[in-house]
């Protein structure tokens, strides 16, 4: 029997309303905010991911998904790890901040080659959101707000906790690097093989290593905030005044830093403990200089290039949902509202019936059966989660009645075949 790929996993009927659910929640409050979707593809150039991420991060190293295409000569291709620099060459190729500091959401499936567990798969979902062309604070504090309020829209605004840091600029993070560099050289035989490895690789990941001989070994580590510059400090001191003023509690975490190498200035990260290991469930930051630098690809040397400012986050739906399901589950709901039963010498009678009943009620959900016995098809509504069952045999065909069963209580009336069509004789 052929199954599902490791870490590829369906999602099924009786979760999927959960998703539709999730989605619409997210998308309302993105509507709110004034954010327009963009539909993106989920193949790439792989270099696109290289030069974005930083080749030396893990996910370029050992987690994607890359090939090469049928053409000649052949590209090299990968499916998408994450969704900003797909966004981001979209901007570019689009011309996108010509006239205008666009504001977008992307929502979809990402792969990455890691050891699935909960919560986390080789493919997984995430919604990531981009704000282009305003290097101020407030774009920072307006998305972290964003976040804040679907928290309270999806219950869970007593679950998260924010975490805020400045990574600073790129000049005032190499100066930083260099010191780290120095201090845990010195300390190499105390650290993880994790640890030991991003030494030479992407050193600023050692900060957020979930050992806890590292973190002792961190304790007396260079402080990156004392590494910068005024600029930075300000934008940093602007963006938790705006957090402040709305009211957002935050905590300022010295050890938060991205995965990935395009980041600058404000990190952020919402946080809850309702997960175990798995904590992280909404991450993001600035990234200042990634438009600049896929712009220069291919660019001539002699030739200036200009990159805009952004800023952006990206949450994993997976997790999200564990999440809810956790503490805040959403309300059963069934995939139907009005079962029609037909008898199946007049079943052309109770197609047209239903039909109609779907252009006058676009708010009810109508399922049939196949025609089959009145008593296979009562099973069938029995199992259908429906609100109520509508009965066409016959007689209701002469009476011009429709009988109606209520599925919790079981009882069971008659009424004017066009009963339904009106909305306020029924509602869900």
């Amino acid at each position: 029997m052929i199954k599902a790929i490791k870490g590829f996993n369906d999602i099924l009927p009786e979760q999927s309303a959960k998703w539709l659910h999730l989605e619409a929640v997210l998308a309302n409050v993105l509507g709110r905010y004034g954010y327009e979707h963009i539909r993106l593809p989920i193949v790439e150039q792989t270099d696109l991911f290289a030069r974005a991420i930083g080749g030396a991060t893990d996910i370029v190293e050992k987690e994607m998904y890359s090939f090469t295409d049928k053409s000649d000569p052949p590209t090299p291709l990968a499916l998408r790890p994450e969704g900003t620099a797909g966004a981001v060459r979209a901007v570019i190729e689009h011309n996108l901040l010509r006239s205008d500091t666009p504001k977008l959401w992307y929502i979809g499936p990402m792969f990455r080659y890691e050891r699935p567990q909960k919560g986390r798969y080789r493919q997984f979902h995430q919604l990531g959101v981009e704000s282009f062309g305003s290097p101020l604070p407030d774009a920072d504090a307006e998305l972290i707000a964003m976040t804040h309020l679907m928290w309270q829209e999806l219950g869970l605004k007593d679950e998260m906790r924010l975490q805020l840091n400045s990574l600073g600029e790129l000049d005032e993070r190499h100066a930083y690097r260099e010191a780290l560099v120095a201090y845990l050289t010195d300390k190499h035989d105390q650290l993880d093989e994790d640890s030991k490895r991003r030494l030479t690789t992407n050193p600023l990941r050692i900060l957020d290593s979930k050992e806890a001989s590292t973190q002792a070994v961190l304790s007396d580590a260079p402080k990156l905030a004392d590494f910068l510059g005024a600029d930075s400090i300000i934008h940093f001191e602007e963006v938790q005044t705006y957090l402040t003023a709305l009211g957002i509690d935050y905590e300022i975490n010295p050890h938060l830093v991205r995965g990935l190498d395009y980041y600058n200035k404000t990190v952020f990260e919402w946080v809850t403990d309702k997960l175990g290991s798995q904590a992280t469930v909404c991450a993001g930051g600035r990234y200042d200089g990634l438009i600049g630098q896929l712009k220069s690809i291919g660019a001539r040397n002699d030739k200036p290039v200009k990159s805009e400012p952004a800023v952006g986050f990206a949450m994993g739906l997976e997790r999200l949902l564990l999440l809810i399901d956790a503490v805040a589950p959403f309300a059963e709901t069934s995939a139907c509202d009005i079962f029609v039963v037909t008898h199946p010498e007049v079943y052309s009678a109770g197609i047209n019936y239903a039909q109609k009943l779907r252009y006058d009620r676009p708010d009810l959900r109508i399922k049939m059966a196949s025609a089959t016995s009145l008593k296979s098809q009562m099973k069938k509504a029995d199992k259908s989660g429906a609100a109520l069952t509508v009965i066409l045999a016959q007689q209701e065909l002469e009476d011009n009645i429709i009988s109606i069963k209520n599925m919790q209580t079981g009882e069971q009336t008659t009424a004017a075949q066009d009963w339904l069509s009106a909305a306020e004789n029924f509602s869900i």
